[in-house]
């Protein structure tokens, strides 16, 4: 008892702040080798993993400004390598690992990270053949997506001046690192964004280009923000990464591989000078061929010229006829006009003005007969539809429903104005209408009816009740209040 008097006390920061600064002198910065499992990117931007192995489990954080500089994004099942240093973490009293940067365990660990992502882009169709387009025969412009610096785009800007100087643009990016994935892929998606007609002129075609090195310094062309944005653009795109026996991810989702930068050069435009000697060499078929055409038409009008007969002999019996037809014309023309003149002498004697009057008077006759006939004939038409009027009539008021109010019946009707026939499927509750004989109404609500399925109280004859006092809510035309049918 004496002996526990004299320990110290120490409060629960003093020991886990102790236990921290041993543990972290302890072993300070330390490399872990270790499988990823459980990985969480909550919204801070910090990254919370497990390290772990056959028999045990480390956790890790990397903390959000460490995340963006690393040079693989960790996936669940990947084998790689931590450094970082151990600590504790006091607030759920537990030890952890600061990692401040992560890389693969060997060449095996990213190949198969490859491989699995490769087939995941592969399921969602991002390689698919027919998503490729073709390439543009002569383009106008053209965009290169790496960096400025290095000998790469001299050697594509040294090809496209020997085979076919046009327009290019350049994307300044980096091709390798931490930052590379993200600048290229937004290097594809700024070309795209470009309007056609706009200040800077937007590409036809895109080269993505880098030079050789190793798995890791390629891996930046790997990564699906780079893989998606080549697979979404809509300009046709060139892979040209690496060497002839380079391939990376981006190669499947490019509309053509090249097999080194220079290439892809060669293929983005023809060579002018091949194409003005195939030009020249049409245009002298051409020239050829249209000669030839006409030497054989002239040839061929000459063989039938030479078997047509001449001209004159072809109009001289024309010529013939219309020279008799001549003669016979100016004859025919004075004997119809003395045909026509004696014609109109015999109507003029004809037409004396007694003979005149008689044949208005018949006409006026006529005109008369026939506007009474019309009057009669519509005084008739008039009588037989008014006659067919007044018997829709007497059978709409013989079929209407308020002559059967008027024998002492009413006509409920639900919320919607419609006719209630049965009082199945009228809810407690439901606001009704009573319309009697003498055209005025009542309000009601129904109060329930028979579980069974026989008739509801809603739907039985009310009795009759007295009248009361038709009361007008101001403004309105209805009555306002409300009966009860029970």
């Amino acid at each position: 008892m004496a002996d526990s008097d004299n320990l110290a006390e120490y409060s629960v920061s003093e020991i886990s702040g102790a236990i921290k600064r041993t543990m972290e002198d302890a072993f300070g910065y330390v490399r872990v080798r270790g499988e990823l499992g459980r990985i969480s990117r909550p919204g801070s931007g910090h990254i919370y993993l497990d390290l772990k192995d056959a028999q045990s489990v480390l956790s890790g954080v990397i903390w959000r400004g460490q995340a963006s500089r690393l040079k693989i994004q960790p996936e669940q099942g990947l084998e790689v390598i931590a450094t970082g240093k151990i600590t504790t973490f006091p607030g759920q009293s537990k030890y952890q690992m600061v990692i401040d940067s992560l890389e693969p365990a060997g060449i095996g660990a990213l190949m198969a990270l490859l491989e699995e992502r490769r087939r995941k882009l592969l399921a969602e169709g991002l390689f698919a053949e027919e998503r490729k387009r073709r390439l543009p025969f002569l383009p106008r412009v053209i965009g290169v997506v790496t960096s400025p610096t290095g000998a790469v785009i001299r050697d594509i800007l040294h090809r496209i001046s020997d085979r076919f100087p046009l327009h290019v643009l350049v994307w300044p990016v980096r091709v390798q690192g931490e930052t590379s994935a993200r600048e290229v892929a937004n290097g594809i998606e700024g070309f795209n964004r470009l309007l056609p007609g706009g200040a800077i002129p937007r590409p036809d075609v895109i080269i993505v280009a880098r030079g050789g090195g190793s798995i890791e310094d390629l891996w930046g062309f790997n990564e699906e923000i780079v893989v998606r944005a080549a697979a979404a653009s809509e300009i046709p795109l060139i892979s040209a990464v690496g060497h002839e026996t380079d391939w990376t991810l981006i190669d499947h989702a490019a509309d053509l591989r090249a097999p080194t930068p220079t290439g892809a050069a060669e293929i983005a435009v023809p060579v002018r000078g091949e194409l003005m000697a195939s030009v020249d060499g049409l245009a002298r078929r051409q020239i050829s061929g249209l000669l030839r055409l006409i030497a054989g038409r002239r040839t061929e009008l000459r063989a039938a010229s030479a078997a047509l007969p001449s001209p004159r002999d072809l109009l001289a019996l024309p010529r013939q006829r219309l020279d008799t037809y001549a003669e016979r014309l100016a004859p025919a023309l004075r004997a119809a006009l003395r045909d026509k003149r004696a014609r109109h002498l015999m109507a003029a004697g004809r037409l004396s003005p007694h003979t005149l009057a008689r044949t208005v008077s018949i006409a006026r006759e006529r005109l008369g007969g026939l506007e009474a006939r019309a009057l009669r004939a519509h005084r008739q038409q008039i009588s037989r539809d008014r006659a067919r009027l007044d018997a829709a009539a007497k059978l709409l008021e013989s079929l209407s429903y308020k002559n059967v109010l008027a024998r002492g019946y009413a006509l409920v009707r639900g919320a919607d104005g419609q006719p209630l026939r049965s009082a199945h499927g009228v809810e407690p509750g439901a606001a009704l209408t009573i319309e009697f004989g003498d055209e005025s109404r009542l309000s009601a609500t129904a109060a329930g009816g028979d579980p069974a399925g026989g008739e509801s109280e809603a739907a039985r004859p009310a009795p009759r009740a007295t009248p009361r006092p038709k009361t007008r809510a101001p403004g309105k035309g209805r009555e306002s209040g409300q009966g009860s049918l029970f």
